[in-house]
């Protein structure tokens, strides 16, 4: 079976986004996947991307801040022109449902500013801001960063490199009885809190996880959901795979009524 999906976009161009690229293009070589094009994205040109990948017609090493790009690549229908300005770059990507993202687990948790970033641009002057989450949410490994985002592990053994997080855990040998997006709905209702917004990686083709356009744009529409009533409200955002987890919550200010969403 052959996966399809449209553009890919590989968040950073270092040993990860490498890696990645090179596993995608060997699956689209073998017939497992088909794209238009993957787009690895570094600020870098001297990337480790730029220095080693060799020169295809289906792949750009684009050179942007990662925040830029994402509002460029999520794009909502005319959106795209009015961001032009904030990136130097040729390409143009109107949004497609099938548009994927693949992200480095060494990155900062990019999707929670994403979404900061729509709830500034619908509720202008209404109190947006990432908050650490309340309590503990029950795996076995959690650890705050600097800047609050919780991170989540129900592997307490170092798990193998680039793990596709089968049915049957490699370490255990038993039953992958775990799942960190129900884990993190079960949080959400237990703190009284909204959402939550998950951006699920998925396993697609030789070791490449990934999620989709059609699933930001959802998780959006989460967050546009739980600040269209104007109260205070915090929701819960967290970019996951099966067994791990970046997790913020975003908290959304009384919205006052010239700050309404139209």
């Amino acid at each position: 079976m052959t996966a399809e999906w449209r553009d890919v976009a590989v968040i950073g161009g270092g040993c990860y986004g490498t890696f990645y690229a090179g596993q995608l293009a060997e699956a689209k070589d073998r017939g497992k996947a088909a794209y238009r094009r993957v787009l690895v994205v570094d600020h870098d040109p001297g990337c480790r991307a730029g220095r080693e990948l060799p020169i295809r017609d289906d792949r750009e090493l684009v050179l942007a801040e990662w925040d830029d790009f994402l509002d460029r690549f999520l794009a909502a229908p005319g959106e795209a022109d009015a961001l032009a300005d904030r990136m130097d770059a040729t390409w143009r990507v109107p949004t497609a449902p099938d548009d994927a993202i693949v992200p480095s687990p060494m990155m900062p948790h990019l999707m929670a500013g994403w979404l900061e970033r729509r709830a500034q641009a619908w509720w202008p002057g209404r109190a947006v801001e990432r908050r650490p989450l309340p309590g503990e949410v029950g795996t076995p490994y959690e650890s705050t960063g600097p800047d609050g985002t919780r991170y989540l592990s129900f592997a307490d053994w170092l798990c193998p490199v680039h793990c596709i997080e089968p049915l049957t855990c490699p370490v255990t040998r038993a039953p992958r009885t775990w799942e960190q997006v129900d884990t993190l709905a079960a949080f959400a209702r237990s703190a009284g809190l909204a959402g939550p917004a998950t951006f699920l990686c998925r396993h697609q083709a030789f070791g490449v996880g990934m999620f989709f356009a059609r699933e930001a744009h959802a998780n959006a529409g989460v967050l546009r959901e739980a600040g269209a009533s104007g109260h205070d409200v915090s929701v819960v955002v967290g970019t996951v795979s099966r067994c791990h987890g970046a997790v913020t919550l975003l908290h959304l200010g009384i919205l006052e009524p010239t700050g309404a969403l139209e």
